[in-house]
């Protein structure tokens, strides 16, 4: 069709849901074709019936895939039409069932020759097409299964906004932002510390002039992410990775990745070996992150923090 031509991929759910559409509309002449009483949606529930003896509404509904009640309302509309039976007590006593009543197990025989002829038809189908439907939906439910839509999506619109940010080397400018972006964060879990001032106050010498470096992340040329590589002296470790902090207006572009990785390209420019961090485990994303870059669990190292409960290293 022209419209989906003209759309695109964007337009899959429309183009489905017209196809499902028309299918339901051929499927209820087919009905009436063989003259029997019966609307398509019931179908799922139906058969689900037709091969079990008793059952549950929510067992039809794990069994089919829907929702308990969409199912209730299709086994209510069925009553009415004296196909099932429901409310009736299993052998144990404790399980509410749904059966077929004697229409319903007649109107089974009735559809059988009606099965018959819908399987041959679509057998025809895929022997005229290029494409095996059948064979595609079953691939796709299965690629769906183990990676959503939705999460696929998101995972594109993080790549395409990551690859707009750009990360840059700290001039006097963004003085300002390093020490906002990283109060904002250790305020709202924990209490700014001596430590914290003496670094954010005055990033040049405590941090630049022994040694170490700053990164800004720009999205949009607005800095919405920092971290500074703090170099170690009489230590084991070369450089502390350290006061990495994002925008909470910016989270979900990858920036803290992008953040850590050129924070560790750097480090190895400059020839470090080993790179020392400190964080607090209640931190569980930025915890993940450190673990993502490689980053492994250390202890017993003196830390002039109160927040601090655990220690990691990164041997680059």
């Amino acid at each position: 069709m022209d419209f989906f031509d003209r759309v695109g991929k964007v337009a899959l759910g429309s183009r489905l849901r017209l196809m499902t559409a028309r299918m339901t509309d051929d499927a209820a002449k087919i009905y009436n074709l063989y003259g029997i009483e019966f609307m398509p949606k019931w179908f799922p529930v139906f058969i689900t019936l037709a091969n079990e003896r008793e059952i549950t509404i929510t067992e039809i509904a794990n069994e089919i895939g829907h929702s308990q009640p969409s199912v209730s309302k299709i086994i209510q509309e069925m009553i009415s039409a004296g196909l099932v039976q429901d409310n009736l007590k299993s052998p144990d006593k404790r399980r509410n069932v749904v059966i077929m009543t004697e229409k319903g197990l007649s109107l089974t025989e009735e559809l059988k020759l009606q099965w018959l002829d819908v399987e041959a038809a679509v057998e025809s189908l895929i022997g005229e097409s290029n494409h095996n439907l059948w064979a595609a939906l079953e691939e796709w439910e299965f690629l769906l299964e183990q990676k959503s839509l939705y999460k696929r999506v998101m995972e594109e619109k993080k790549l395409r906004e990551g690859q707009e940010v750009k990360i840059v080397a700290y001039e006097p400018k963004y003085k300002d932002a390093f020490k906002n972006l990283n109060e904002e964060w250790i305020s709202k879990y924990f209490e700014m510390e001596e430590t914290d001032y003496k670094a954010l106050d005055n990033p040049k010498e405590y941090i630049l002039d022994k040694g170490g470096k700053i990164l800004v992340a720009l999205y949009q040329n607005e800095p919405v992410g920092v971290c500074a590589l703090i170099k170690m002296h009489n230590s084991a470790f070369d450089f502390e990775m350290a006061k990495m902090a994002v925008s909470p207006k910016a989270q979900g572009k990858s920036i803290g990745w992008l953040l850590g990785q050129a924070i560790i390209e750097t480090a190895r420019e400059l020839g470090a070996k080993k790179i020392y961090l400190e964080s607090n485990t209640i931190l569980k994303p930025a915890i993940n992150l450190y673990y993502k870059m490689g980053f492994e669990k250390i202890t017993g190292l003196a830390t002039p923090y109160k927040r601090c409960n655990i220690q990691m290293e990164l041997k680059v």
